[in-house]
Order: structure tokens, then sequence, then C-alpha cells
């Protein structure tokens, strides 16, 4: 049932912030229902406002966006038994190589759905100003929390696009706003709510200190921000801010660095108190889809056994890159990074040491070729097995199924006469049929993948860095595991930054080691305290904390990185910083010239 405010919310012209994209609608009854089967006016403004955020963020968008346009990610074409996946006509190609095009669907689809959660966010506090001006004390503080959304959501339009839009109610046309403007406005929507926001409603929600972190964060990009093709100029009064308002989030004492690292992008992830802003993906929310966890995995991976995760599986997407793996050799030398470092990987299957050794096998159930097959090369797991987390190389072990593609999970009976499931090394099986004796090889991840070679589905090391949510009805529909927007760790290194630019490196070197330091659930993976600081070693050190959250090609860009070479990618132009503006956002906006303008170098 379509409810009235949720109605009137989306009833409104999204063309006014430019938007030209066709939108599936979530309804989210239960956020939304009032008295009477009345609409709420609060609460659904509130749910509105958040609710399109997730499918903002898919992979296919925002999150990809970032990911596949930084060092960090590469998504080539994939040629196999099975075909090609991926060529999508160059879009993931061309991203990566920054010669993407104003009709760059990542681009499109990203700009869509964002200028529609900016929209709604408007329309929330057309809503709730005047209930706000009434005296309701509920309305203020989600007035509050709507002007710091829409402060967000301008910051991420800057960061892509250089422009923010201005726009104080829903009658209104948008002044389009760039550089110092641009900065100054969303700093004053912040700043103007900072004070009065709530500081009690939970990772899912805008609070005080979530405002402070982004206001951090908005200072600490603001050089890039204010000239995007030139060389950033920090200076000492924004980094000062950085320190100050990181330090609001720090001395509070309200968050505390996550023990396990992976315990982060878990189910169970947003009572983490480490998360101070993410998107709730719980209950009336959770009807998103676990994108994060299964873009980078695998085709063949069942990384889930029971009934109930027969359709869990992976999409073969992106890898990361040789060079982005390359920096964690650079800080451990001849220790692999796997144990060195908690933050790179978590080994979750057990396997036996007599059955880790597969050379001379062939993936085969069925000896059909005279070969040793590894029908029998299998250990047995319960309903609670977690395949290996963090970067992952060569071949994972995981549950198998009878016709491989279709059937059940394989069984076996233990010692003790208990059922459980076969733990297998991955295997493919991409041509006629899926039966088990299809299957043709192990996947076995490499490090090499390029888009200008041909790239097999198993090329390339792998992000397994998000949980296969385990609340999860049908496999990948649905996902409880909140995607991290601002956590307790990038405060830190934040202020380290901030500190490296103010010439204090003692205090940056601290801050370093104390979110190195914290995580312990794995002490012998604890990654050992630096010696030194300085900022090539704190942004690789970013990348080792952040990487597949969305935060590589800021960070590039923030530290003079974003025109080297990398992996297929030798492109120089400092205008492709910023990304086009959707050609059909333009086209949109004909009506009246000069409005909407093509980025430089588009």
């Amino acid at each position: 049932m379509r409810h009235s405010i949720l109605t009137f919310l989306v009833g409104l012209s999204a063309l006014t912030f430019c938007n030209c994209t066709d939108l599936e609608e979530e309804i989210l009854d239960e956020s939304l229902n009032g008295t009477d089967g009345l609409v709420e006016p609060i609460s659904g403004s509130l749910a509105a406002a958040y609710g399109i955020l997730p499918q903002t963020f898919r992979h296919t968008r925002y999150f990809g966006l970032q990911e596949i346009a930084s060092d960090e990610a590469i998504l080539p074409p994939r040629t196999g038994l099975g075909g090609t996946q991926w060529a999508d006509n160059d879009t993931y190609t061309t991203a990566h190589r920054h010669l993407m095009s104003s009709s760059n669907s990542l681009v499109s689809d990203s700009w869509g759905y964002l200028t529609t959660a900016l929209f709604r966010t408007v329309a929330a506090i057309d809503v709730l100003t005047p209930l706000a001006e009434s005296g309701d004390a509920e309305a203020v503080q989600a007035l509050a929390e709507m002007r710091a959304l829409r402060a967000y959501e301008n910051m991420l339009f800057l960061d892509s696009w250089g422009i923010a839009f201005k726009k104080e109610g829903t009658s209104q046309t948008s002044e389009i706003i760039r550089g110092a403007d641009a900065v100054a406005y969303i700093e004053s929507e912040f700043l103007a709510v900072v004070d009065t926001i709530n500081t009690d409603k939970g990772p899912g929600r805008m609070t005080r200190d979530a405002v402070y972190g982004f206001l951090a964060k908005l200072y600490l990009n603001a050089a890039v921000y204010r000239d995007p093709y030139g060389t950033p100029a920090f200076t000492e009064a924004d980094m000062n801010k950085v320190v100050t308002y990181t330090g609001n989030i720090i001395n509070g004492g309200g968050f505390s660095l996550s023990p396990e690292y992976f315990d982060l992008f878990n189910d169970e992830n947003h009572t983490n108190s480490e998360l101070i802003f993410a998107l709730d993906l719980r209950g009336v929310l959770d009807s998103d889809h676990n994108r994060w966890a299964y873009w980078s995995m695998s085709g063949s991976l069942f990384p889930r056994p029971g009934d109930k995760y027969l359709s869990m599986d992976g999409t073969d997407g992106p890898a990361a890159t040789p060079d982005f793996y390359q920096t964690w050799l650079d800080a451990y030398g001849s220790v692999d990074p796997a144990e060195a470092d908690a933050r790179f990987y978590q080994k979750n299957a057990m396997v036996p040491e007599n059955l880790e050794d597969i050379s001379g096998l062939t993936p085969y159930s069925k000896d059909t070729l005279g070969l040793k097959t590894d029908k029998d090369h299998y250990f047995l797991a319960g309903a609670d097995f977690e395949i290996d987390r963090g970067i992952i190389r060569g071949t994972m072990w995981a549950p198998r199924k009878e016709k491989f593609r279709s059937g059940n999970f394989l069984t076996g009976t233990d010692g003790s006469g208990q059922t459980k499931f076969r733990i297998y090394p991955l295997a493919e099986a991409r041509e006629n049929g899926s039966d088990l004796e299809d299957i043709t090889y192990y996947v076995n991840h490499t490090l090499d993948i390029s888009i200008q070679n041909q790239n097999s589905y198993a090329g390339g090391y792998r992000f397994s860095k998000w949980q296969f949510s385990k609340t999860s009805p049908n496999g990948n529909d649905y996902s409880d595991v909140d995607l991290v927007l601002l956590r307790l760790a990038e405060v830190y290194l934040m202020r380290a930054e901030a500190y490296l630019r103010l010439n204090n490196n003692a205090a940056a070197l601290a801050d370093v080691n104390t979110v190195r330091a914290s995580r312990t659930a794995r002490p012998s993976q604890t990654p050992p305290a630096l010696s030194s600081i300085s900022l090539e070693t704190l942004f690789r050190e970013r990348g080792f904390e952040f990487y597949w959250e969305m935060t590589r090609r800021t960070d590039q860009i923030r530290f003079g990185k974003y025109e080297d070479s990398w992996t297929s990618k030798t492109d120089t132009d400092v205008n492709h910083r910023l990304f086009p503006i959707p050609q059909t956002a333009i086209d949109g906006a004909s009506n009246t010239p000069g409005y909407l303008e093509q980025n430089r170098g588009y």
C-alpha cells in the first residue's frame, strides 16, 4: 500500500535536481504506518529520506563508481567456457581508465539516485519545518537530522561532480554552486545543527557525532573541493578544525575500535561500537542485497551451507589491482600480509593439513578420465561454516551442491553420527549443464588481471570483506549487514593526517598506531606499531584500513596520486578528478541556458 506521505514525497518532480533516471520504489510500510492507517508525518518523512540510500550506494551505482575509478579495484570483461561477462558497453573499463563519457551508466545511475535522495531529503524538510516552527520537539530533532543529511548528500555531489545544490524547499529551483561557495554552504548547514541534533539515535541516523565526523571530512578535503583541478593548498585553519572535530568524537568516549576488524562488516555490525554512521539495513530497511559481499566473489562460490542459502553466490565482478596488492607487499616485505596484518585476511575455513594440497587432483566427482578425483577430498563443517575473509588469493574452500549449480548441498556424517556439510576446494563449471562431472577446473585466484588481456572468471585476487548475511531469507536477495559510511578508525586517521599537515608527526604517529594496535582479536596478526610516519605511509595505511569502503578515489586525489599510472590506467588529465555530469541531466535542464554546464574535460 502506498501511503500519502510517500506518495507526496515521490510525486514531487525530482527533475528540479536534473534527475532523469527511472527509479524503482521501495515501500517501507512499517515505518510509514500511523494511527488508523494514516501516515505519521515525522517518521514517514525520515523513512522516505533514509530509505532511498541503500539503492543509491549499490555496487552498480555510487559504490562501484568510487571503487572502479580508483587504483584499488578493476573490472575487465571476463571470458571463459560460458562466454563473456561484464563487457557492459565498456562501462567499467572506461571508468577505471578515467576515459568515461557522460553516458556511462555508473555515472548516470549514481547521479540519478543521489539526486532523488537529495530531493527526498528536501521534501522531508518541507514537511518538518512547519511542525518544528510550531514547537513540536520531535520535529525539531528530525529537521536537524534532515538538514545534516542534506549537507552530507551535497558533500557527495561536491566530491564526485564538483557541485552542490542549494535548495531550501521543493518549490524552489536549485541554485548550483561550486568550489569555495559550495564548501561554505555545506559547512554552514552542518554548523547550523551541530549543537541541537540528537546524540542518541545510533549509527543508522544522523547524530551530533556524525556531524562532527563529516565536518572533519569536509575540512580535510576542503582544499581539493575549493580548487578541484589544482594542487591542494591545505590551510592551517582547516587542519586545526579537523583536529577539533575529530577530537570531539574521540574525547567524547562514545565509540571504541573493534578488536576484530571483520566484525565491522558482519551481520551484527549495527551494534558495533566503532560505527558512527551507516546505512541501517535491519528490519524493513533490510530489502537490499548482499551487494558489497558478493560483487567481487566467484560466480561458482556458494558461501554458506543450508537450505535457505541455495541461491547465494558471487558474480565474478571486480578484483584487486596488482598495484593495490603491491602496497601490502611494500609494507611487509618478506612477511606474508595475511600473517602480518589482521585487516588483510581472516582464515575461517579450517582445512585439515592433510587436505590442503590439491595438486594432482581434478575436481571431477566421477572418475571419467582415469584421473585422481576430489570426490572424497573434503572436510565436514556445521551450518555455522564461514568462508575466509579479506583479500582472497588462490583457491577457497566452500560447500558444494549435488549437481554443482543445483540441488542440495552435499553432506556427510561425522564420527558421532551427526550430519554435516562437505567443504571442498572451490571448482568451476561453465559449459554444458551443471552436473558434478561437468566441473572442469579449480577456481584459482591469481594476481594478474588487466583490461588489455583476456581474463578468466577466476582471474584476480578478490575482496571478501563484507559478510554474506546469515539472516538473509533467500540467499543474495536480502542483507542485515549495514554499509559503513563513517567509523572511529577514520576519525583517528583523519586527525593523524591533519596533524601531519600541521607538522606534528608525533601526534600523527600515535593516532595511526592506536588504530593498528586495536585489532587484537587475533593477536598474532595485530599489525605492529610503526616507528615513523609520513604522508606516503599514511596514504598506504588508509588503503589497508578502508579498502572496499569507497574512500580510495577521494584519498588518491587528496594525496596527489589520482593522475598516477596503475593497472591498465595511464590517463593523467586532472580534469578527470571529477566525473562527467550525465548528458541526460544537462539535456533535462536545457530550457534554462547555462543552468547546468558540463564539467571541464568532457
